[in-house]
């Protein structure tokens, strides 16, 4: 049964946004890409909502935009991974994805059915927090920046119940700690 992970970055106070919608608080240095890109190499699918999937839509071109060995890296693996794009106002999806119209749990459920061992990500605070409220999420995981937005979209919504969780790794960047939590 494949693993759902939840991973993103997390300002000290815990947003992933701020108020504005900025994320460039969070872009990796060098050593902290290079880990994405391992992470990213470990998935076997990837769930998003369709505001994070325009967003990522960049990769699908990035030779053409980028020079980056890593960030090329990076778009190599991500255009190969499987996605399931949630939305109800997209008519098409590009590249290696298909749209998703049905209840967001049903197709957990279904892809939690499917035999085999993967890692599947879910990106996207909207769909991330509709998972999480149903406590479909597997294991969360947070790269703390020291950064405090004093607002924006919060990485946790608030729950029904409280969420126990144990810790699984730790490991510290220079600018970034990163951290696994699993259901306890």
């Amino acid at each position: 049964m494949p693993t759902l992970i939840y991973s993103m970055s997390v300002s000290l106070d815990g947003y992933i946004a701020g108020p504005d919608g900025a994320i460039d608080w969070a872009a990796p240095d060098e050593e902290l890409m290079r880990f994405h890109n391992e992470q990213t190499r470990e998935l076997t699918g990837h769930l998003c909502g369709r505001r994070l999937y325009e967003d990522m839509l960049g990769w699908e071109t990035a030779e053409q935009t980028r020079t980056d060995p890593r960030e090329l890296e990076f778009a190599r693996i991500w255009k190969a991974i499987p996605k399931v794009v949630f939305s109800t106002s997209l008519t098409t999806v590009e590249g290696n994805a298909r749209l998703a119209r049905g209840d967001v749990a049903d197709e957990v459920a279904e892809l939690k059915n499917q035999s085999g061992d993967g890692i599947v990500s879910v990106g996207g605070a909207t769909l991330a927090t509709s998972l999480a409220e149903k406590d479909l999420i597997d294991e969360y995981r947070l790269f703390v920046t020291p950064v405090v937005l004093g607002g924006g979209t919060p990485y946790f919504p608030p729950l029904p119940k409280r969420l126990a969780l144990e810790l699984i790794e730790t490991r510290i960047f220079s600018q970034v700690i990163y951290s696994r939590y699993g259901r306890g």
